[in-house]
């Protein structure tokens, strides 16, 4: 199986090349629509310095079980109608969005950019929070 692939990838290199540089761009442009993604440190770093807020995106009930302290919770399908909530932050602070695995806080983040609000996103949502042995509170 793999002696067919490098056979192909020598003899359509070309073909090769051009899937790669598509891949990367790909890539790219997924990684740069949600914002920037910041670590768990880099979390923690704004909000002790008062200049980032968490938002949590989870639903009440996983909201409940667990969340990073100080986390404000703006269920995902109520966002848009509660986004007026943030406006008092809009020029004082980062608003970190939060979810449970990553997949929908970019979202969320280029919907905040475009409305002129300092956004990103929590790389790994809450589950890289508790793989880091970071603390939730209930």
């Amino acid at each position: 199986m793999v002696a067919h692939l490098i056979e192909f990838a020598t003899n359509h290199y070309l073909l090769v090349a051009i899937f790669v540089v598509l891949l990367v761009l790909l890539i790219v442009t997924e990684a740069r629509k949600g914002g920037r993604s910041l670590s768990t440190g880099e979390l923690t770093a704004l909000v002790n310095s008062d200049k980032g807020l968490v938002i949590d995106i989870r639903s009440t009930k996983d909201f409940s079980a667990g969340h990073i302290v100080g986390a404000l919770n703006i269920p995902q399908d109520k966002f848009a109608a509660r986004t007026g909530e943030l406006a008092k932050h809009k020029a004082s602070k980062t608003l970190i969005i939060v979810d449970a695995n990553g997949q929908h806080a970019g979202t969320i983040a280029r919907e905040l950019l475009k409305d002129g609000y300092n956004a990103a996103k929590l790389s790994g949502g809450v589950s890289s929070w508790k793989a880091d042995n970071l603390p939730l509170v209930k």
